[in-house]
């Protein structure tokens, strides 16, 4: 189910998936939360990862079914956004994925901001986006994207997954062209070729996992080795393959060794002593104790798209006292948003 976080640069498509430790992930490219869900591979990484953690994914400003209405293409804009869609959700702490340039930007993420992150997932990412390809060819992509957005999807999709099937290929392609114009697409690729976030990497003090695949075409393996190789104690994944996005070839695979890095950073993280004395415990981490049964079971319900009414009906009970309930909910967990409520059930529920 597809909700909406309202920003100050616009509303946010993002959709919520599974229970456990949140991982939010960021869009690659250009994404669209509708098309992408139709993917059979897709549908399966994200499943897979959510047998364990709550997956997070959201559509960017200009793509999919966030606002289209779209002028400023920079780092800060996407880390502004990033950052307001982390508040609307009530996050505290969680894992940041990205893919893409959005790696780039999660990795800037992580440099300013490493007492949010419990861990950082850098995939077929690199330091600089004019490593990807000489000059000429970086202007020959973008001009063919706004020339013929048609054929120049068709390439992308050709670059990307070099050994997709005919329906594949056609679907990712389709989804280009409907997550974005070609306009917006040609200036999120443009963003790409100019980010430069070596500078920062040396300061991400977060545990980090670089994956990368083998004979990636669209970001070649050497690019992700070195990004391993900038940040302090990152380890690095080799995937087999050469299809770019990490669900397009062996999905759960790729959902596998995320979340076995994931697994792998809670005890490290449990057995680090505390510089200094721990903070007092927020609302939402004293909540397990608060709530009641029948709190847990209408938060839970929330966390599953349902409003009031249809809480109310299935669980036998009045919309009045459903209302309450919610409050209840609320107060104790000291949020307002619902999509806050439905973030908090999946981590705890």
């Amino acid at each position: 189910m597809v909700r909406f976080a309202a920003t100050p640069a616009g509303r946010v498509a993002y959709a919520v998936t599974g229970s456990g430790p949140a991982v939010l992930c960021l869009p690659g490219w250009v994404s669209h939360l509708g098309l992408l869900w139709e993917s059979a591979e897709h549908r399966r990484f994200v499943e897979e990862l959510s047998r364990t953690h709550t997956v997070i994914r959201f559509d960017r400003i200009g793509c999919g079914l966030s606002d289209r209405d779209r002028t400023d293409f920079s780092l800060e804009f996407e880390l502004a956004t990033l950052k307001a869609l982390i508040a609307h959700l009530g996050l505290d702490r969680f894992a940041l994925f990205g893919t893409c340039e959005s790696g780039q930007v999660a990795a800037a993420f992580a440099a300013a901001e490493p007492d949010a992150l419990t861990a950082l997932i850098l995939y077929g990412t690199c330091a600089r986006g004019r490593d990807l390809a000489p000059g000429d060819v970086r202007r020959s992509v973008l001009g063919m994207v706004r020339a013929h957005w048609g054929l120049g999807s068709r390439v992308l999709a050709d670059i990307w997954l070099p050994d997709a099937s005919t329906e594949l290929s056609a679907t990712f392609a389709r989804m280009q062209r409907e997550a974005a114009t070609a306009e917006t697409a040609a200036a999120l690729l443009e963003m790409f070729y100019l980010l430069d976030v070596t500078d920062v990497l040396s300061e991400i003090r977060v545990p980090t996992l670089v994956a990368h695949r083998r004979g990636s075409r669209a970001v070649r393996f050497e690019l992700g080795r070195e990004l391993a190789a900038l940040i302090p104690e990152a380890q690095l994944a080799a995937l087999d393959g050469r299809m770019q996005p990490i669900y397009a070839e062996h999905p759960e695979a790729g959902a596998a060794t995320i979340a076995e890095f994931l697994h792998a950073t809670v005890p490290a993280r449990a057995n680090t002593p505390p510089a200094a004395a721990d903070p007092p415990p927020t609302a939402a981490q004293t909540a397990r104790g608060l709530l009641t049964a029948r709190e847990f079971q209408v938060a839970d319900l929330i966390a599953d798209g349902l409003t009031n009414a249809e809480i109310g009906r299935q669980l036998g009970v009045s919309m009045r006292t459903v209302d309450a309930h919610v409050e209840h909910v609320r107060t104790k967990l000291g949020v307002r948003a619902r999509a806050q409520i439905a973030v908090w059930a999946r981590q705890n529920t």
